[in-house]
């Protein structure tokens, strides 16, 4: 079946050519067309594949960096989810320790450990956030060229309208992932790294414990590190996950949660978010892309068909975000 899930114009046809100039610096056309979202061929939460429609809008061409979420801070005086105390009445039963500001941080385990626990490697760190990264005593020194991270669904949605932006939806996003490449396995084609070239940011070596940084990365890349797809987009895959508009609908039920940690405070992080239930407490999106931290041992989700939920109220140290323009609102 056709979807079309584009709240644009629409009058605007398939590989509609760029109407004018760019909103802002930095962003490129994305042109409207059908494509075939998600996978049959991997994990079970991307099947089945199925055609969607989306008309064109203008895309951020790198995730927004550190230096960028600074300049709306200063500009706007906002404060972040992990750096507020959580609202008790929100997380009843939990400790008063675990209201207290904080995000969730990869910690490299000493060796092979449980891969079917996440909270192996997942560690709910006092004082982390979107300045502290890898917890209290940790800086954005070298890295105001890095995708910010550690910004919840609520923060992103904040700098977004700062920005006259907004975010994409899961289908914009997969669509623009693909680069005009019809069915292929990766945003630049069907080799994960072809003549032995690394495109994207991830993980080498066996996860959690053994990081043999063969792509020069240990954690994030600077934005612009890797090469372009198609659309001109950077770090489509890899790097760090992106944020999406999507609440996470399962298509099938996710077979291995590598990128997601159940929130210590409390609540029922693994539901699914659907308005017509109100009981169900931590409503979760879509986030796409994979990470840095996405390994062939055990999460190949450095592809455009990978889809994982995110729960609105966790920052987490490898997901970030980037924006779009749809035409009508140009």
């Amino acid at each position: 079946m056709e979807v079309n899930s584009s709240t644009q114009d629409d009058k605007l046809v398939e590989g509609s050519p760029p109407p004018g100039k760019p909103p802002a610096d930095g962003m490129v056309w994305i042109p409207g067309g059908t494509f075939l979202m998600g996978s049959d061929s991997h994990y079970a939460e991307e099947a089945p594949a199925h055609k969607v429609a989306v008309n064109g809008f203008w895309m951020d061409r790198y995730a927004v960096t550190n230096a960028d979420f600074r300049r709306f801070v200063e500009a706007t005086r906002y404060v972040t989810l992990a750096e507020r105390p959580a609202n008790a009445a929100d997380y009843p039963g939990a400790k008063p320790e675990l209201l207290e500001p904080a995000a969730v941080v990869f910690r490299k385990t000493a060796g092979p450990v449980d891969l079917r626990n996440p909270q192996n490697w997942w560690t709910y760190v006092r004082g982390a956030d979107w300045r502290h990264p890898q917890g209290p005593g940790s800086s954005l020194q070298g890295l105001w060229k890095h995708p910010v991270v550690h910004v919840a669904y609520e923060d992103v949605e904040a700098y977004a309208k700062w920005a006259g932006k907004t975010l994409p939806t899961e289908a914009e996003w997969e669509f623009a992932a693909r680069g005009g490449l019809e069915g292929a396995e990766y945003a630049w084609g069907d080799e994960l790294t072809p003549g032995g070239k690394f495109m994207c940011n991830t993980w080498q070596g066996e996860f959690p414990w053994q990081n043999l940084r063969s792509d020069g990365h240990e954690r994030t890349a600077p934005v612009g590190s890797f090469p372009p797809n198609g659309y001109g987009l950077y770090e489509m895959a890899g790097n760090v996950w992106e944020w999406t508009t999507d609440w996470y609908q399962e298509n099938r039920r996710i077979e291995h949660a590598c990128c997601t940690l159940a929130n210590p405070r409390g609540g029922e992080a693994e539901q699914s978010y659907d308005p017509r239930l109100p009981h169900v407490r931590i409503p979760r999106k879509v986030m796409k892309g994979g990470s840095y931290l996405c390994a062939p041992n055990y999460c190949r989700r450095y592809r455009p068909a990978a889809r994982m939920a995110q729960p609105v109220d966790t920052a987490i140290g490898h997901l970030g975000f980037r924006c779009i323009v749809h035409v009508a609102s140009v």
